[in-house]
Formats: structure tokens, C-alpha cells, sequence
């Protein structure tokens, strides 16, 4: 049963960028809609049976959720405008950075990283380098997507730490639906200062935007969530970086998406790099005395997207 659920689940993000990228609706009516579908369908049953809980948030508890949100939000339009400008399997790889962007920043604020995984972050960056060369023989705007993909990594990686914080005082069901759903307010005021529309598309867009929803939030996400529960951190980590090469076989299926030969070896190389750091970090959290539930501090499993 857990090999068949981290099945679905790898297919479920799998298909997020290819789904998107043809997706024929606004980038930010994309990332609004499927913010508030998601928050309705995972965070809706929590409103009800957490109603203590939403009580309880302090100020600590809505800076860290605002920070979160904001974070999503941007994550969403850096990611979706990359998926318009470059290859699906490409900003799928280099949003998935988003775990070397995590060790950089633990750098930054004072945590000695361990040397695989400096190794591991040289690695992956050797490997955007390759990435990004190429596409820039190819267009300026697919180095613009790669550089947005770039970006939406970090603010992944924002969201992350800021949820892991978050989810030091609430639940899984409480932090999803008011993350979701003020992520989803964020977009769509940004829609309405940019005057993207976000009604009025055509039923194929409709379609793609259920079907990224359901795909990725409910079926990927969530079962990603689940296993956190049965497997440990490490292993759900290396799975969901099934993600890259799974995009990329998706794009070329369905979108006819062709790359060239050093581009695959880049993916390969941010592949590596990224299972190196993932390895990295769990040995350095490993030593780490434990106090309470791993698990708990877990924010909802974000892979490419």
C-alpha cells in the first residue's frame, strides 16, 4: 500500500507543471484558483472540528502564517510564469532547489552546514549552471523563466520555514486552510491590481485548473502528508524528488517537449545534488535529541508544483 501511495502521490506533482504550463488561463487566476479550491477541499472540514484551535492563534502564530502565506503566494506566480517562458522539466528542476535554498539560509542564520552538504549544494548548482547555459542559447525568454523558477525555489524554501514554525502550535488541518486560503486572498488582490481576470475562461482552462487542483493538492500533497506519518522525513524527501524526472517524462508525453542533451544532464546533476543534501541534513538532524514529534513540525509536503 505505501508503494502504491507514493506512486500516486510522485504522478500527482508530476503532473502539476505539465497541467499548468498548458493551462490557457492567467498565471495569477491559475494560482488564485487553485489556492482556493485547495483550501476549501483540505482545510474546509478543519473550520468545523478546530474551532478551539482558531481561537487559540496568537500574534506569533499569524506573523508566521502571514509570512507563509506571502511566500506561497509569490512562490505560485514565479513558478507558473516560468512554466510560460521555459521547459516544464527544467522549471520543475530548479524550483525543486527549494531544499538547497533551506541549507543555504540555515547557513546564513548560523548553522554550520556538514560538508556533503556543501558537496551536495555544489553539485546542484553545477547542474543549473548546465541548465541555464543551454536555455540561454535557445531564448532569452526561457533564461527568464529559468530564472524565475530560481526564485519561486526560494520562496518555497520561505514557506517551508515558515511553516515548520507554524506548525509548532496548530494542526495540519488548521495550518492548510488558513495558509490556503489567505494565500488565495493575496492572489486575488494581486489580480485585481493587475486586472487579470479571473472568471470568463474557457472550458478546457477550467478543466486544467481542477485538474492541477486535484492532481497536485489532493492527490500529491496530501498523500505526501500521509506518508510523513508511516515513513520517515528522509525517504519522503527522496520520493518527492521522483518529481523532476517525472515532470520531465510527463512534458515530453503529453506537451512533445524536447531538451537539449545537456539539459538532461543538468536535471541529473540537480537530481543528485538535491538527494545529497536531503542525506546531508537528516544525518545532522539525527544527532539532534529529540523532543517531541518529528512529524508535528512537518509543514504540508511542497514538491515542484
Amino acid at each position: 500500500m505505501i508503494i502504491f501511495l507514493s506512486i500516486l502521490g510522485v504522478i500527482g506533482v508530476s503532473a502539476s507543471g505539465p497541467i499548468m504550463a498548458a493551462t490557457a488561463a492567467p498565471v495569477l487566476a491559475i494560482a488564485f484558483w487553485r489556492n482556493l479550491i485547495g483550501a476549501v477541499l483540505m482545510g474546509g472540514p478543519a473550520a468545523v472540528s478546530k474551532r478551539a484551535e482558531f481561537a487559540a492563534l496568537r500574534g506569533p502564530d499569524v506573523r508566521r502564517l502571514t509570512i507563509a502565506a506571502v511566500a506561497l503566494a509569490l512562490h505560485f506566480v514565479c513558478f507558473i510564469s516560468a512554466l510560460k517562458l521555459t521547459s516544464v522539466a527544467a522549471a520543475t528542476a530548479l524550483v525543486c532547489l527549494q531544499v538547497a535554498w533551506i541549507a543555504l539560509f540555515n547557513a546564513l542564520l548560523g548553522s554550520r552546514p556538514q560538508g556533503a552538504v556543501v558537496a551536495g549544494l555544489g553539485v546542484a548548482f553545477l547542474g543549473v549552471v548546465i541548465i541555464t547555459g543551454f536555455d540561454l542559447s535557445l531564448s532569452r525568454d526561457a533564461l527568464l523563466g529559468d530564472l524565475l523558477a530560481l526564485a519561486g525555489g526560494a520562496l518555497a524554501a520561505v514557506y517551508q520555514m515558515a511553516g515548520a514554525a507554524a506548525r509548532k502550535t496548530m494542526s495540519t488541518g488548521t495550518y492548510t486552510s488558513l495558509c490556503y486560503g489567505a494565500c488565495a486572498v493575496i492572489l486575488l488582490v494581486l489580480c485585481a491590481v493587475t486586472a487579470q481576470p479571473v472568471t470568463g475562461f474557457s472550458p478546457a482552462a477550467w478543466a486544467g485548473i481542477l485538474g492541477v487542483t486535484l492532481m497536485a493538492q489532493i492527490m500529491g500533497h496530501s498523500v505526501f502528508n500521509h506518508l510523513l506519518a508511516v515513513m520517515s522525513p528522509l525517504v519522503v524527501s527522496m520520493i518527492i524528488l521522483l518529481e523532476i524526472p517525472g515532470a520531465a517524462f510527463l512534458a515530453a508525453v503529453f506537451l512533445d517537449e524536447k531538451l537539449p542533451a545537456g539539459t538532461y544532464g543538468g536535471l541529473v546533476l540537480i537530481l543528485v545534488g538535491l538527494a545529497v543534501v536531503i542525506r546531508g541534513q537528516q544525518r545532522r538532524r539525527g544527532r539532534r535529541p529529540v523532543s517531541g514529534s518529528t512529524i508535528e513540525t512537518q509543514p504540508p509536503a511542497l514538491g515542484g508544483d
